[in-house]
């Protein structure tokens, strides 16, 4: 009896782990036969080259180096904003805090990425929008700035959190060591404490990176419809997924060029994060082998 169980357990583990790759497949799949179809129809060194993305216009250009801008300049003013909040947090939260005081704040901080992605799009549109057209007179209603801030609030708890795990982790010899060694509490933090569990803090980084690139809600409604290849935070912009949502709405023929241009860009969009876990992955390697 004791067999048959452990069989079906393992069997079922083994089934569980066969499905995310069959669905991973899948998707893989799906997007490189469709994205081939609209590359037999569009030149792949135009659809990297070109600075225009207007498919569903009457001149039609398939550049999709503006939805690249807008997404990675939306991008980098999350992980502005991110950064140096969410280490700051994981600093203090490991080395300063009261256990108890760590015990309580950290749940409420990954209480931000339960918040419905929709509502932080309305918060950037109707609260941060306004708020900072006060101090940029010439800023859009839609632009990249207010969208990429509240973005990086969103990703705050994927950098605090995973990086507050890795600073708790390291062992408490280092610590006494190095204040054995007549090292601050700081010194401390800095010069060993971070660096021993950068591997871990890396990783975070760029899980908060690839969170932000696929982010779709915020950027959809705050930063507007409208590619442009510029790297002015002031005016709207688009990214690949917010014209992904702008075409799956229904308004495009299915089957026809303007609609294959979804897959184009998913595609794109997916290579995009597979590098950036294909790097995070080397870097903690790199750094494992080199504080191990």
């Amino acid at each position: 009896m004791r067999k048959i169980r452990e069989f079906v357990i393992e069997k079922s583990l083994l089934s569980s782990a066969l499905i995310t790759v069959a669905v991973t497949v899948g998707i893989i799949l799906v997007l490189a036969v469709e994205a081939f179809s609209f590359f037999q129809e569009v030149s792949i060194f135009d659809f990297f080259t070109d600075t225009e993305w207007t498919p569903l216009f009457t001149k039609k250009h398939y550049g999709i180096l503006p939805l690249l801008t807008g997404t990675l300049l939306t991008t980098f003013i999350a992980i502005s904003v991110a950064l140096p909040i969410g280490l700051s947090i994981s600093i203090y939260l490991s080395e300063y805090a009261p256990r108890s005081f760590r015990k309580t704040i950290k749940p409420l901080l990954e209480l931000l990425a339960a918040v419905p992605t929709v509502v932080y799009g309305f918060f950037a549109l109707v609260v941060v929008t306004p708020f900072l057209q006060q101090f940029i007179p010439n800023l859009s209603g839609f632009n990249s700035l207010s969208a990429g801030i509240v973005m990086g609030i969103m990703i705050i708890p994927f950098v605090s959190s995973l990086s507050e795990d890795a600073l708790f982790a390291v062992p408490k010899a280092l610590r006494e060591a190095s204040y054995g060694m007549g090292a601050t509490r700081l010194q401390t933090a800095f010069k060993v404490v971070v660096p021993a569990a950068s591997s871990g803090i890396i990783v975070s980084i760029i899980l908060a990176i690839s969170r932000a690139i696929g982010e779709t809600m915020i950027v959809a409604i705050a930063a507007g419809q409208q590619p442009r290849l510029t790297l002015d935070p002031t005016v709207p912009v688009e990214t690949i997924t917010a014209y992904i949502v702008q075409v799956s709405l229904g308004d495009v023929q299915h089957g026809s060029l303007e609609y294959k241009t979804i897959f184009a860009a998913g595609i794109t969009l997916f290579a995009l994060t597979f590098l950036l876990n294909t790097i995070s992955f080397q870097i903690r390697k790199k750094f494992r082998q080199k504080y191990d």
